[in-house]
């Protein structure tokens, strides 16, 4: 029995990796909220009512994924997704983002963090955070 070719390995790995990635409800959560935009760290501890701590552990680990990235601008972090470069990988991944639509959970964290755009200065940890950004479809 031969062995297999080291670029279907590191194909492998890399499914691996983006199945666990998404076989968590938090960090599904997380790609939901930052699908289509860039946003502050603040933005989703607000949303998700979860720790600074636990939210950062998560996007981390989205981040050693390969579908989020992640940009610092003074004191905040940015994150944002990062579409996978395999065509079956990225397949996976659309799938996923697009099953969030009948989602009602999925749907309810959309609503919460439009209602903290439009107002964030009703919330504490917001205050002085920068407004989240639409990213085109095109990019990343």
């Amino acid at each position: 029995m031969g062995r297999a070719p080291k670029s279907s390995l590191l194909q492998s790995t890399a499914l691996v990796r983006l199945f666990t990635a998404l076989a968590d409800r938090t960090r599904l959560r997380l790609l939901n909220l930052i699908a289509g935009r860039e946003l502050c760290v603040c933005y989703l501890v607000e949303v998700l009512g979860q720790s600074q701590p636990k939210i950062s552990r998560h996007l981390a680990y989205l981040r050693r994924a390969g579908i989020a990235s992640a940009r610092r601008q003074g004191k905040w972090m940015h994150y944002r997704i990062h579409r996978p470069a395999d065509a079956g990988a990225a397949a996976i991944f659309d799938a996923v983002l697009t099953s969030f639509r009948d989602d009602r959970e999925m749907q309810a964290d959309l609503a919460r963090l439009k209602n903290a755009c439009s107002a964030p200065e009703r919330f504490v940890t917001l205050q002085g955070a920068p407004l989240p950004a639409q990213i085109d479809a095109g990019a990343d």
